[in-house]
């Protein structure tokens, strides 16, 4: 059984996703950080500043941070896919006091303004809409090669002759009439965007992005969301109603703290904490900085029972099924780097590879695994679902 839970105080919002009890996902806001919280809404900017030894241009959007555009992402996509961004200038394609429509791609923190970028992405249940550009792709998790021919004829037959898409993993076993009715819900959505903009005057906000409770019931199939706030409990009312989500059961709760319903205090706090102890005895640690995530796998205290090898795999195993839970708990993004215990058996890194790949099918977000390096460090990315402020 999956249950949204969203608890609100006076001065913070939890939000828990919860499986059969357990913590899988959890967003905490503040008053401030929700304020801040941008990606993926769509401006109507004005070019602020050309910086051409940066071949980037600083977009007024409206915040009192200019959002930086780089000149890949001020191209429309088909040239940065026929790699001709090396023949053009920054000011061949900006001009001075331009108007320009954004989608913010990366929050602002204390230290960067946001990143912006021409390449509109409209998400929604089984799709990605990309307007203006001609690429159309399918999510890696979906691997039934009839599947994947079935879905991308249905998008080509779908989709006007300058637009894009990423279907989604939920698409697989989607109804396809549900699916080009998304389809048809994205252009749309995306006609009103043009409109909009069309009539606006920079700097102004065309468009909001879906907030973390939206994308998750868009997302998965919820079967139970409880609030304890009476104007929270009427917005997942009308999301609900607007995206048309079926067989969910919406609660409005008396009490002032939905947190001590399955511990949930306790499995956050635990949650916080940078080393994760293993069923085995082993532990693994995360550690953020600005450029990458980087995961430490140690035995701890297991010794094993036969060969080093063997001991080894164990807990490259624990920790392998564990790291991926903690990469969604967490929201991580960006680039990870995983340090496993040094195995000399190619077969078990392989099979440790494979296993990383399967648990993160679990994962909603965007994951790709490289595989190992020459230092024998397991290199990923993943998208992250939702912007943190302390993690930019």
């Amino acid at each position: 059984m999956i249950e949204l839970i969203i608890n609100k105080d006076e001065n913070k919002e939890t939000i828990c996703l919860v499986e059969n009890g357990k913590l899988i996902e959890k967003y905490q806001n503040d008053e401030n950080t929700k304020k801040n919280r941008l990606e993926g809404n769509i401006y109507a900017g004005k070019v602020s500043d050309i910086v051409p030894g940066m071949q980037s241009a600083f977009i007024d959007y409206g915040d009192a941070r200019k959002g930086l555009l780089h000149l890949k992402d001020a191209l429309p996509q088909v040239d940065v896919k026929n790699n001709s961004v090396i023949d053009k200038k920054i000011t061949d394609v900006l001009k001075q006091n331009q108007k320009v429509l954004v989608q913010i791609k990366k929050d602002s923190n204390d230290k960067k303004g946001a990143k912006v970028s021409t390449h509109i992405s409209i998400p929604s249940k089984y799709v990605v809409f990309m307007p203006n550009t001609d690429i159309i792709t399918i999510s890696q998790k979906i691997d039934n090669e009839e599947r994947i021919n079935e879905l991308l004829k249905l998008a080509k037959d779908s989709l006007n002759k300058n637009d894009g898409i990423i279907i989604r993993t939920s698409a697989e076993t989607a109804n396809n009439d549900e699916i080009k009715k998304d389809i048809q819900k994205c252009i749309n959505k995306w006609k009103i965007i043009k409109e909009n903009y069309e009539k606006s005057n920079p700097p102004k906000i065309i468009h909001y992005a879906e907030n973390v409770q939206s994308k998750i019931l868009i997302d998965l199939k919820v079967d139970k969301v409880i609030t304890n706030n009476k104007e929270e409990f009427e917005e997942l009312k009308k999301i609900i109603q607007i995206e048309e989500i079926k067989n969910v059961k919406l609660e409005l709760s008396p009490k002032s703290n939905l947190l001590d319903m399955y511990d949930l205090d306790s499995q956050i706090s635990k949650s916080e904490n940078r080393k994760v102890w293993l069923n085995c005895g082993g532990f693994i640690t995360i550690d953020r900085t600005e450029a990458l995530t980087a995961i430490d796998v140690n035995t701890g205290k297991y010794t094993g029972k036969s060969d080093l090898e063997n001991t080894v795999f164990k807990v490259n195993k624990e920790a392998t099924i564990e790291i991926a839970k903690q990469l969604r708990l967490h929201d991580i993004g960006g680039i990870i780097i995983i340090d496993y215990i040094d195995m000399h058996n190619e077969e078990n890194s392989q099979k440790i590879e494979n296993l990383l790949k399967e648990e993160l099918k679990k994962d909603r977000a965007k994951t790709q695994v490289e595989g190992f390096t020459k230092l024998n460090l397991m290199e990923m990315t993943r998208k992250h679902i939702c912007s943190h402020l302390d993690e930019n």
